[in-house]
């Protein structure tokens, strides 16, 4: 730029020129941008600068051709440049002409090898085969010559047909390299069966269109036997002789199994033997012998029992037992105060937690005494209703405490206790409880035991009585000391370094941890992880929990634990042993539920069809209440059910139709609602499924805690099914003196109410000579002309009976109603 007075002046000309840029972003977003942009500077020589004195190439020598503002020093430099790249170029591609035709040539001489490979393999395969086919040509002539001399023995050797006389025997042709190529090629395809390598399914598959093809299978048993032939070793493996377990009764493809034979040759032998049968049927013992000992094979009987075999008792040696607590059960008449007597002692409150204040379910704890002593106690329910679970209480006990409230005496339940513990053949102590009651007279329960033959101390007998009282804490430690010392006279001894057996206390299904047991350890040590078989449950077990709900690692003889971990809730009294596998456990398991299916099959097979037509008989007179039993535990179930039993007489009875342990289900509505029977809930809630089908489909689920309220309603029920009973009351009697006949009524009796009074409603009966010949109801009952309702004794009245009109003077009319009486059970 320039001023007016054409000096020049500093400006911003060539410098950054403004500009706009849109930028695109994700998601079709954009924004303008401002950017500069500057030019490119252009160096244009001075008029006066000086030239190179010589260039090499032709365009720095010719100034017309050379870019503006290079000089030729630069120029040069290009120069060389652009000639060092094009050198590099050549060595390059000369380096890569020469690695090209190091691979070509490589690659030609492994074809070469390949073929000459190739090329031997095909000769040493023609030769095989040439030689193969001039020995089945030999042997084809020689056959020919042995058949031609025998049936023609005396043809002249002049007439037999020659090549030609006296020409020699022409040698077999070569073939020609076209033939080898072509048979070279079909054995590769395997007209020979010959293979190299492995066996793939389009080469098994290669050798026919049509036709029946050979499998892979059989392929590779040919090659196998090929492969053995070719080594020199036996091409038939040899025999292996088994021992075969045998059952009483098996399967056809079982048994073919044990002997590891093919099941059609089972087959096939069974029907040599005259016996049409299939893998899927079942032969007996004596049959599958036969067939065992053809095959060559041992055979070792077995019974079905035989899986129990691994559960028999080991007997322990005396060297390996050691001190174990006693298992003390208390047992006695409902609130007699056993529980509490067990909360004195424990320091616990257990009876607060059970409904109504009765116990109703075993209960095991432990108890350490003042003195270091280890017992370990079960407290038994008291009610009649739980009689098995107070059998069980004995079975599994070593001391028996029967307790007994000084105010009530023996009671029937006391009696029961007393002969439970007798039939288990354990000893027994004598606890007189409440003896801080005014009215408590410890004598009379010392003088009413006599009768049911237990002697205590007192009465110089050799059964230990200690006086004690729940409430004020006397006596207690009498107590524990009679069971100490009794304890020591039976010298309790176990063996802790053995599989664990023990026995079932109770068994509930608990909604969270799924099928749980109380197991009282008897032998043995109970560990978390062992297998066990629990009658006809199995399982491992995954937790066990102490009588404080503390986790516990292991379990030792006389502990009783909660164990967790079964396939279902096993039956209260079932016996757990434990065993080495799995498989031993569910074997067992399977067998006892076999068993027990077995045996209920045969008890309901057992009756006669005369005695199923007299049951059927029998009950169309009996009306049944169709109840559901859900409990909490298995012993209350079992208890409930046991006392279902005994409702009902002749004419009514109450029918479970299903009892188990657990929350009430969905299944549980569908039965009930098929059945039209109420749900009875022990302890136990319905879902909330259970609940909404229960609300639809009209079925009644009722709730107990108690098992007094339970069996008082289903007894209420029960008697609901009672046809009334029919009293009826005599109001009076009339004497006919005369009798009438009335147009359009008949005959009417003119009588005399000799007594009470004669009502119209009322029943009567006609007597003659004190013989009922009418019982029926009066048509009509007139004073004078009127119809009245009743007429007192000593009135004049006329009857007339429906439908009889045989009535004579002298004849006695009984006047009587009918009262309906509610029946109960």
């Amino acid at each position: 730029m320039s001023d007016s007075d054409g000096k020049k002046t500093l400006g911003l000309r060539g410098g950054a020129r403004p500009g706009n840029v849109k930028q695109s972003f994700s998601h079709g977003r954009t924004k303008n941008v401002v950017v500069e942009t500057k030019r490119k500077r252009v160096v244009v020589p001075k008029p006066g600068a000086a030239k190179p004195a010589s260039t090499k190439s032709k365009p720095a020598s010719d100034p017309s051709k050379r870019p503006a503002g290079i000089t030729d020093a630069e120029m040069e430099r290009r120069l060389k440049a652009v000639q060092a790249a094009k050198a590099r170029e050549a060595e390059e591609e000369a380096a890569r002409e020469a690695e090209e035709k190091a691979r070509a040539e490589e690659r030609e001489r492994r074809r070469a090898e390949q073929e000459e490979k190739e090329r031997e393999e095909r000769e040493r395969e023609e030769s095989l085969k040439a030689k193969a086919e001039e020995e089945e040509r030999k042997a084809r002539e020689a056959e020919a010559a042995a058949q031609a001399a025998a049936a023609a023995p005396s043809e002249p050797a002049a007439a037999r047909p020659t090549a030609g006389k006296g020409a020699p025997a022409q040698p077999p042709q070569r073939k020609s390299d076209r033939e080898r190529e072509e048979s070279g090629k079909k054995s590769r395809g395997g007209d020979d069966n010959r293979r190299s390598g492995k066996l793939t399914v389009n080469q098994a598959l290669a050798g026919g269109e049509g036709g029946r093809q050979r499998s892979m299978a059989a392929m590779k048993r040919k090659q196998e036997r090929a492969r053995q032939k070719a080594m020199g070793g036996p091409v038939e493996r040899e025999k292996v002789v088994r021992d075969v377990q045998l059952p009483e009764a098996i399967m056809v493809s079982e048994l073919a199994n044990r002997m590891a034979e093919r099941v059609g040759d089972v087959v096939k032998s069974l029907m040599q033997m005259g016996m049409m049968v299939t893998q899927n049927e079942t032969i007996d013992a004596d049959t599958a012998e036969l067939i065992i000992e053809e095959f060559g094979h041992n055979v070792t009987r077995v019974s079905d029992a035989d899986v129990e075999d691994v559960i028999k008792e080991v007997e322990d040696k005396p060297e390996d037992l050691e001190q174990r607590p006693p298992v003390i059960t208390i047992m006695g008449h409902v609130d007699h105060g056993k529980t509490s007597l067990l909360d004195a002692i424990r320091n616990a409150k257990v009876v607060a937690g059970e409904a109504g204040g009765i116990t109703q379910h075993i209960g095991a704890y432990q108890v350490k005494t003042d003195a270091g002593a280890t017992l370990t106690f079960l407290d038994t329910p008291g009610h009649a209703a739980f009689t098995s679970m107070r059998s069980r209480g004995a079975q599994v006990t070593d001391i028996v405490v029967l307790v007994v409230a000084a105010d009530d005496a023996v009671m029937p339940q006391t009696v029961e206790a007393i002969n439970h513990a007798k039939a288990a053949k354990v000893p027994m102590i004598v606890a007189i409880n409440k003896i801080d009651k005014p009215a408590a007279n410890p004598d009379k329960v010392r003088t009413d035991l006599l009768q049911h033959e237990v002697i205590v101390e007192k009465m110089s007998g050799e059964v230990q009585d200690v006086e004690v009282s729940a409430m004020t804490g006397q006596g207690l430690d009498d107590l524990l000391e009679a069971i100490a010392l009794q304890a020591e006279i039976l010298e309790l001894k176990a063996n802790p370094n053995r599989a664990a057996v023990g026995a079932v206390i109770e068994a509930q299904l608990d909604v969270g941890r799924g099928p749980v047991a109380t197991v009282l350890v008897q032998n043995g040590t109970l560990r978390q992880g062992d297998i066990f078989v629990v009658g006809e449950q199995y399982g491992k077990v995954r937790a066990l929990i102490d009588d404080q709900g503390n986790r516990v690692k292991e379990a030792g003889p006389s502990v009783p634990v909660e164990v967790l971990g079964l396939n279902g809730t096993p039956e209260a009294g079932d016996v757990l042993n434990v065993t080495e596998t799995e498989a031993q456990a569910r074997e067992i398991a399977s067998y006892r539920e076999q068993a027990a299916k077995d045996k209920r099959a045969a008890a309901g097979a057992a009756t006669t069809l005369e005695q199923l037509m007299a049951n059927a008989k029998a009950d169309e007179n009996v009306s049944e209440l169709p109840i559901l039993v859900k409990a909490d535990v298995q012993g209350s179930a079992e208890a409930i059910v046991q006392a279902m039993e005994k409702i009902g007489n002749e004419e009514v009875r109450v029918r479970v139709l299903h009892s188990g342990v657990g929350a009430i289900t969905e299944t549980d509505v569908g039965l009930a609602e098929a059945s039209n029977a109420p749900i009875m809930g022990f302890n136990v809630r319905a879902n909330a499924s259970a609940r909404n089908t229960a609300n639809q489909k009209g079925v009644e689920i009722r709730y107990y805690s108690v098992i007094y309220d339970l069996v008082d309603d289903v007894k209420a029920a029960a008697s609901g099914l009672l046809s009334a009973e029919i009293k009826e009351n005599f109001i009076g009697y009339a004497t006919i003196k005369e009798v009438f006949k009335v147009t359009g009524v008949g005959k009417v009796a003119g009588c005399l109410v000799t007594e009470g009074v004669a009502r119209r409603s009322a029943g009567v009966r006609l007597l003659r000579d004190n013989v009922v010949i009418h019982e029926g109801t009066l048509k009509t009952l007139k004073r004078f002309k009127d119809e009245v309702a009743e007429v007192q004794s000593g009135q004049e009245c006329g009857m007339a009976f429906e439908n009889y009109d045989d009535i004579r003077p002298d004849d006695v009319i009984e006047i009587f109603e009918r009262e309906e009486v509610e029946r109960s059970l």
